[in-house]
């Protein structure tokens, strides 16, 4: 099945200094695959040169901010292109990434967490660490640093919901304070009313799976919590990757719409598959 009605809202470019392919590829890839909508979201600057190897730099935002303007001027007879910003939820730093995100009128934002206190999780060069943490605890922690996420009201989007798993480090599943973790984190962003990423960049990592677990998406369908797709692409060939594996899973858990965004308003819009 091919889902065209779809928006892919999670793509990278090379201000990331880890992504290849300018706007314009990533849209003209978005035409071939045969999308309608999609969104660009690098990962944003931080204060303090923050985790600066892997995100663009507070002079690049200008720079980045035109060319999707311009490409989208360009495309908007064929693709719409939306205008968001992955950004980083890392407590002590939120005034300043408010200020950022304040500063300009995004059509959405993901918020998303790649920290544990000092500890990239999901940075390769930092994998050894998991050696050293209990991988219930690292659960625990990152699934509260999501709910506080949402309770800052700051970002539409969660993004990659279960991002902790990525290396393949499982907690328990007889966890119940794992599975409390989950429960609470989907129940701020119920009340916060945002929205969870459904990603298909898991199923390019070495967990092999796609973010989150069917377990929290079925949790998050009861809660008739809305979910917005996402790629991940940090290259113009994974632009729409996974899509229909993706929404085939939504499907079996009754969801039937899907989150669009324009200027940070929420649209849901219903899902059209297409043999």
């Amino acid at each position: 099945m091919k889902y065209f009605s779809v928006p892919d809202y999670h793509m990278h470019t090379p201000r990331c200094n880890h992504a290849v392919g300018d706007v314009r590829t990533y849209a003209q890839a978005a035409i071939k695959h045969g999308l309608t909508e999609i969104g660009i979201s690098d990962h944003s600057p931080m204060p303090n040169g923050f985790d600066a190897a892997w995100r663009m730099g507070l002079a690049e935002l200008p720079g980045y901010l035109q060319e999707v303007e311009m490409v989208c001027d360009e495309m908007q007879a064929d693709l719409t292109v939306r205008i968001g910003l992955e950004a980083d939820f890392h407590p002590g730093t939120e005034v300043a990434v408010q200020s950022m995100i304040d500063a300009y009128t995004w059509d959405y934002v993901i918020g998303s967490v790649h920290f544990i206190g000092d500890w990239g999780f999901d940075n390769p060069d930092e994998i050894h660490r998991w050696d050293t943490m209990d991988v219930e605890d690292a659960y625990v922690a990152y699934f509260d640093l999501l709910a506080r996420s949402a309770a800052t009201g700051m970002f539409d989007i969660i993004g990659h919901p279960d991002l902790i798993k990525k290396f393949g480090q499982r907690a328990p599943i007889s966890s119940h304070r794992v599975d409390q973790a989950e429960s609470n984190m989907l129940d701020a962003v119920k009340e916060a009313g945002m929205v969870l990423e459904i990603s298909s960049a898991g199923l390019r990592k070495p967990i092999k799976e796609i973010y989150p677990h069917e377990r929290i998406i079925e949790k998050a369908a009861k809660r008739q919590i809305p979910f917005a797709f996402g790629s991940d692409a940090h290259a113009p060939e994974e632009v729409g990757h996974g899509m229909e594996a993706c929404l085939d899973m939504l499907s079996r858990y009754g969801v039937q719409e899907m989150a669009s965004f324009e200027k940070r308003q929420c649209i849901m819009k219903p899902i059209r598959a297409l043999a």
